[in-house]
């Protein structure tokens, strides 16, 4: 079962960050953290993500504002990237923030703001979205 966790996990991972970043975080990954790299696998990825009750742009739009309300700016700014995948626009991002900046604070939000406009910059000088 959970050899079936982690696979399921790994194609949903792939599908959301791209192989790029799947590939890389694996060739980093040592004896210390191989072991939570797995449980992320098939705890969020393969548990969570590949449930049926939401799809992948309304989970992706939940992980940005909860990323952004609880200040993981690193996280935040690779989910923002995976939207590239999920379908969430850059105006759902926004219309997230903006919740992020009631339910929240407006700290949380104008740093979460700064993150996007830093990952939207990016892409478009690399000739994204």
């Amino acid at each position: 079962m959970a050899d079936e966790r982690f696979a399921a996990g790994m194609r949903v991972r792939r599908s959301v960050l791209g192989d790029s970043h799947v590939d890389g975080a694996q060739a980093r990954t040592t004896e210390f953290d191989a072991d939570f790299q797995r449980f992320i696998t098939e705890g969020a990825w393969g548990s969570v993500w590949s449930r049926p009750g939401l799809d992948r742009r309304t989970r992706s739009m939940l992980v940005i504002a909860l990323m952004a309300a609880l200040g993981h700016e690193d996280e935040l700014a690779m989910h923002i990237r995976a939207t590239r995948n999920t379908g969430a626009t850059p105006e759902d991002v926004m219309e997230v923030l903006m919740m992020v900046a009631v339910y929240a604070g407006v700290p949380a939000a104008n740093t979460a703001i700064r993150v996007a406009k830093q990952v939207y910059e990016d892409q478009a000088a690399q000739g994204d979205r």
